[in-house]
């Protein structure tokens, strides 16, 4: 993850507008800026929750008569040149309304997407091809700009996820045509404003790799929350400044002093984790790592500690996982999502290795508000705002 971002805050009274106010939009071009950047093998998506939670404000917009122009990026494979919104297209057309026509367009910018943009009717839809393909998106570059507001009368942003990324689709467009935000967008700020003044007892979880990157937001809820619970990589981190060995585990760069983190009263770590050796997996307490080995989970107390916490909690606020979740080491995510949709608690939760857990476990509906965001989540819940809602507040 990449260094969370300070925003210049504006003032706090104003919010973005809301889709409920849009008013009467029956023809007009809406530019709408969708997240759909979902998990895809082989030509098809295996994972849809970015997808279903956008269905809302599209319908709302296509119920009004208006021509909705969808733009999103993909990331697919990483680096590769390739990525391509067509598996998301053909996924479309198999779960929207069937008086919903939708088409898919690969150029931005070209007269004959002018001419195709120009032929919509009222209630039908344009797909666009993956902003990433063009330098312009990441480089908010002016005339990419340009050319993308041309296309329509009005702009809704509906991409939360990616509303902490300073691209042309979320910071440049607003400043050239009426703005809105969707209905999930709405929600999010809703939610996780909550986490500022929550009920109490109030438990963080908060769990991943990159301390240097999260330091801020440790800092900031450890005088929020009641109890913060420090787990995976940013764990091991906590360890190393405790003076205990931790092997081959993964650690951030840098030299960070955690002195006054480590020792705040409010901090927990794991009383156990789990260990890979040479030949072993094994659990053990995290003083009793040896040279060989490397932190790859969660134990089975530290399961228990946290079911008591979260047992003890009126609040409690989730992102991250806390194993290595991309290589398999699964289990203590999976039980910490298991505790938490089992409780009493309300829960807010996030990040893409945590909904990933959520997913498998099918417990979505188990939580009171699972957020979209990963990065973009950390960057609101940091600073309180993100570029793609302070442009909107103009």
């Amino acid at each position: 993850m990449r260094e969370i971002k300070r925003v210049k805050k504006s003032d706090k009274s104003m919010k973005p507008t809301s889709i409920k106010e849009i008013g009467d939009i029956a023809g007009k071009k809406v530019l709408l800026r969708l997240d759909l950047n979902v998990p895809m093998k082989d030509g098809q998506v295996v994972e849809d929750f970015r997808i279903r939670k956008s269905m809302p404000t599209l319908n709302f917009l296509i119920s009004r008569g208006a021509k909705v122009i969808i733009i999103s990026h993909c990331e697919g494979n990483k680096g590769a040149t390739d990525n391509t919104l067509k598996p998301v297209f053909e996924h479309l057309k198999n779960t929207l309304p069937t008086a919903s026509p939708i088409f898919f367009v690969e150029d931005y910018v070209n007269e004959d997407t002018v001419a195709t943009v120009g032929a919509l009717k009222n209630g039908e839809i344009l797909l666009f091809e993956n902003l990433r393909k063009y330098e312009g998106e990441k480089e908010n570059d002016a005339d990419f700009t340009k050319s993308l507001a041309g296309l329509a009368d009005l702009f809704v942003n509906e991409a939360f996820s990616v509303s902490h990324r300073e691209h042309a689709s979320i910071v440049g467009i607003p400043k050239l045509l009426p703005s809105f935000i969707g209905l999930l967008f709405e929600s999010e700020i809703e939610h996780l404003s909550k986490t500022f003044n929550p009920p109490r007892p109030f438990l963080f979880v908060l769990g991943g790799a990159k301390f240097g990157t999260k330091m801020p937001l440790i800092k900031k809820f450890l005088e929020i929350a009641d109890t913060v619970f420090v787990g995976g990589a940013l764990a091991n981190d906590c360890f190393k400044a405790l003076g205990y060995n931790v092997g081959t585990s993964v650690v951030s760069d840098g030299n960070f002093d955690l002195k006054d983190i480590v020792l705040n009263k409010k901090i927990v770590l794991p009383v156990d984790v789990v260990v890979k050796g040479d030949r072993n997996i094994d659990v053990k307490s995290p003083q009793e790592v040896r040279d060989d080995e490397m932190i790859l989970d969660a134990g089975s107390e530290s399961i228990l500690q946290l079911e008591e916490l979260v047992g003890n909690s009126r609040y409690v606020l989730w992102n991250g996982p806390l194993g290595n979740f991309e290589i398999g080491f699964k289990e203590g995510t999976l039980e910490l999502a298991r505790k938490i949709a089992g409780s009493s608690a309300e829960s807010v939760v996030g990040g893409a290795d945590t909904l990933a857990a959520i997913s498998l476990l099918q417990l979505e509906d188990k939580f009171n508000f699972v957020s979209s965001g990963g990065g973009a989540m950390l960057d609101f819940l940091a600073n309180g705002t993100l570029p793609g809602i302070e442009v909107l507040k103009r």
